[in-house]
Formats: structure tokens, C-alpha cells, sequence
């Protein structure tokens, strides 16, 4: 695995679950190489069906564009070859996934990378936070934003820029130089209570 690099990853679906049946529509990514983009990744994906009025309204993403885009399975066999030997970071990462391990089924094909979530993080480090969706932890650290969320390549360049802060804000509370994935592992396994700890235990 690369440790100098990682892939952070944004899906939208028709729906909440793969156990439902529920598919991919669009995959976005950024390439994060010693704290900069250096690559990205998007397309929307056909998964064969119309999609809701709901997911169109909530992410933009209509019934015509899907109409015109390639099936889930020929974006993922890209997309399989975009992620191989690097870890991964998404928000709210157990939902993406369920949708990259459902999807990469479908094509039998797996990744070796490892996941962190920004989402568990961001609830460890900024505990004071009005909530820690994506759009207001951007806010909320005063990132500079002008896209539109819920589509997957803004939702992944967002949760770049925000994964960034908090390993700066890691190694200002901490006084190393290098942040390691594993140690982010294990911060989201922190309990809260025991946050400040554990970062003491890095110095």
C-alpha cells in the first residue's frame, strides 16, 4: 500500500441500502498525494432503472443524464483500476462501503486498500461542532466552498480538503510531523471521552 498517497471517494445511489437493491448513479474521487489532489475521478453510472424524483431533486442527477451515461459495471471496472494499491477516505464511510464492495461484486473484482472515515474523525476532533455533516464541518473550519453538494466528485474534492485540515489540526495537537493512516484508524475507534488522550499518547 502507498502510504504517501490515498483515495478519497463520494458515491450517489438511487437509494440507502445494496441489500435492497440499490445501486450507484455517480462516483467521485480525488487522488491525495503529500496533501495535494493530483487526480481525480468521475461518472455517472447507469444502474439500469429510473431513479426517484427524490434522488433526481436531492443530487441533481436526472433520469436523461443516466439515460446517456455507461453501466455501473463498465465505470467500475475503471474505477477498480484507479483505486487499486491505495487506501481509502470517505464521509460517512460505511455507506460508501457497502456501495464500492456491492458494485466491485457485480464486476468480481475487489481493492486491498483499507478505509477511514472522515465523518468519525471530524466527531473526535471537533467535538463542538453544530453537527458534523459534511457541508457544515466545511463551514464550521472555514473552508472555502462554491459547488453544490450530493454531487460525488464536489463531495469528494469537499472531504479532501476538510481530511487535510484535520490531520494539520492532528499534528498541531500533537506536535508530530507525519500523521499515519493507521493512526487515524484508531482515532475513530477513540471513545470521545478519551481523545485527548490518545492524541497525548502520539507526541
Amino acid at each position: 500500500m502507498n502510504a504517501n498517497s490515498l483515495i478519497i471517494l463520494d458515491f450517489e445511489t438511487t437509494g440507502l441500502s445494496p441489500d435492497l437493491g440499490d445501486r450507484a448513479i455517480e462516483i467521485g474521487a480525488v487522488k491525495l498525494e503529500k496533501g495535494k489532489i493530483v487526480d481525480q475521478f468521475q461518472a455517472l453510472m447507469n444502474p439500469g432503472r429510473p431513479v426517484s424524483s427524490f434522488i433526481e431533486e436531492f443530487t441533481g442527477i436526472t433520469n436523461n443524464m443516466l439515460s446517456k451515461a455507461d453501466t455501473c459495471e463498465e465505470v467500475m471496472v475503471k474505477f477498480a483500476d484507479f483505486i487499486q494499491g491505495q487506501n481509502l477516505v470517505a464521509h460517512n464511510a460505511s455507506f460508501d462501503k457497502r456501495f464500492l464492495d456491492s458494485e466491485m461484486q457485480q464486476i468480481s473484482s475487489n481493492y486491498g486498500g483499507q478505509f477511514a472515515c472522515s465523518l468519525l474523525v471530524s466527531r473526535r476532533l471537533y467535538q463542538s461542532a453544530p453537527n458534523h455533516k459534511l457541508d457544515t464541518l466545511i463551514s464550521y473550519k472555514g473552508i472555502a466552498s462554491n459547488g453544490s453538494y450530493h454531487r460525488a466528485l464536489y463531495d469528494a474534492q469537499m472531504t479532501a480538503k476538510l481530511w487535510l485540515i484535520m490531520i494539520d489540526d492532528i499534528k498541531q495537537q500533537t506536535g508530530i510531523d507525519k500523521v499515519h493512516f493507521s493512526m487515524v484508524q484508531k482515532l475513530t475507534k477513540t471513545t470521545k471521552a478519551n481523545v485527548n488522550k490518545f492524541l497525548a499518547s502520539l507526541s
